[in-house]
């Protein structure tokens, strides 16, 4: 069926699914309303808590509820509409009004049960990647379970047998319903919350959706040209910072559920990968990395000591992937003169712009006419002027007046005097480099080596 078909009877099916009785589903946990991590004081064991919980870039964590020694959550399967920037929105499937869904927090040995509702037009199922469970639970419809029917809600039970970090996603119309948006994390904490400690732990999975520029829903057939590439279902300048504090250990946990892999390169640092899919990464097994390849399917877990304060790029590393809506047949224009054919073609379309001629740098900084409801390839502001990415970038910021348990943002980096690069005229430049007077002991501190503990 065409676009306007599949619409159509989609938003009948939505609101049939809509109108599901609130009767049945007023005995389950109640789908919470999302609460900002920012303004959330930290889970501490020194303070007598379990853990300290992750915070998800542009996401946030699932709360839930004990019942008879059981923890239990609820996901409503829906439509949602994401904001990937301000600028566009897309009309994508989640859950409780996310996509990706919200993260699910427990501690190792925790009893689990999750309620699923379905509010989609077309059934659902829920896998739980990675989780070691009972075959019955595994979430594969039509194979270990029958299809949640739209409407329906079906209960999950199993035990977290190990700390870690898992994804969950649907294992039913998988080409449609992943390409839609539907996804979410789970993190397993220790049962010893001495054990793998960090300050900081982020997580972030990533998506991509291909979505032609003036519309709003994903070409769900797309196997490979994608031109959104996002975190979280963000994209730069739109997804979160990183924000540290200066000396804090942080862990960063990646997650792809997109059909390639993701170089994921952090400047500033030298880190370690210290969890996959299958669990922790023993010290033995560990080497200092600046890029790590998450391929389809798998997690990443990295961790390092933030001791170099400043703003650090943290970005995919293939080049395409730093980029908003993309077209993939565009033609090398380099050296090519254009002034003829843009002033004949500017008669007929007034707001026609040359470009490429010298490369694609000048894209930044000009104000092209977009459609509705669409992204420039390159955006984004910083302190020096545009930053030409998007997409699969972001910011770690680190900062020595940063309190503990804080995440907002706290604007650019201030550079100690004589610290930044800068034309050269001429003049003759002092033997040795002197620390500027902004200089303090965070800037100056002796750097650690990524395996440091820090505690």
């Amino acid at each position: 069926m065409d676009r306007r078909q599949f619409l159509t009877r989609s938003g009948a099916a939505v609101l049939g699914a809509g109108l599901l009785s609130r009767a049945g589903a007023a005995r389950l946990p109640e789908a919470p309303s999302v609460t900002d991590p920012a303004t959330q004081p930290p889970l501490h064991p020194k303070e007598g808590r379990p853990y300290n919980p992750v915070v998800t870039l542009n996401g946030w964590s699932l709360p839930w509820r004990m019942k008879d020694g059981v923890k239990e959550f609820h996901l409503v399967a829906e439509p949602v509409v994401r904001e990937l920037a301000p600028g566009m929105k897309a009309n994508l499937w989640g859950y409780n009004g996310s996509s990706p869904g919200p993260t699910l927090e427990c501690v190792e040995g925790d009893h689990i049960r999750i309620f699923v509702t379905n509010k989609l037009p077309e059934h659902t199922a829920v896998h739980w990647h990675g989780i070691l469970l009972p075959n019955g639970m595994d979430g594969v419809g039509g194979l270990t379970q029958p299809q949640i029917k739209p409407g329906k809600t079906f209960v999950y039970e199993f035990q977290m047998k190990k700390s870690g970090t898992f994804m969950y996603h649907p294992h039913a119309d998988e080409m449609v319903q992943m390409a839609m948006g539907m996804m979410g994390f789970i993190v397993v904490h220790p049962k010893d919350p001495e054990f793998m400690r960090v300050d900081r732990d982020f997580v972030f999975l990533l998506n991509a959706f291909d979505i032609e520029p003036g519309a709003a829903t994903p070409k769900i057939n797309t196997m490979l040209d994608f031109n959104l590439w996002c975190w979280n279902s963000r994209v730069f300048p739109a997804i979160d910072p990183l924000v540290c504090r200066t000396g804090d250990r942080v862990r960063v946990r990646a997650g792809n559920l997109t059909m390639t892999n993701h170089p994921l390169h952090l400047h500033g640092v030298d880190f370690e990968v210290t969890g996959t899919d299958g669990g922790w990464v023993p010290k033995s097994a560990r080497w200092p990395e600046v890029t790590t390849d998450v391929a389809v399917g798998q997690m990443r877990a990295i961790e390092f000591v933030a001791d170099a304060p400043g703003d650090w790029a943290f970005h995919c590393h293939k080049s395409h992937h730093t980029m908003n809506a993309m077209g993939h047949d565009v033609p090398t224009m380099i050296g090519v003169d254009q002034r003829d054919i843009t002033r004949k073609i500017g008669k007929l379309v007034p707001d026609y712009m040359e470009m490429g001629s010298k490369g694609m740098a000048e894209m930044g900084e000009m104000e092209m006419p977009l459609p509705d409801n669409t992204l420039p390839m390159m955006t984004g502001w910083g302190p020096f002027g545009p930053l030409e990415m998007g997409g699969m970038f972001t910011v770690v910021k680190v900062r020595g007046e940063v309190k503990p348990g804080d995440y907002r943002d706290p604007g650019w980096f201030k550079h100690p005097q004589g610290t930044v690069a800068r034309e050269w005229t001429g003049e003759p430049l002092p033997a040795k480099r002197q620390p500027g007077p902004e200089a303090d002991e965070n800037t100056l501190k002796a750097r650690k080596p990524a395996g440091h503990s820090g505690h």
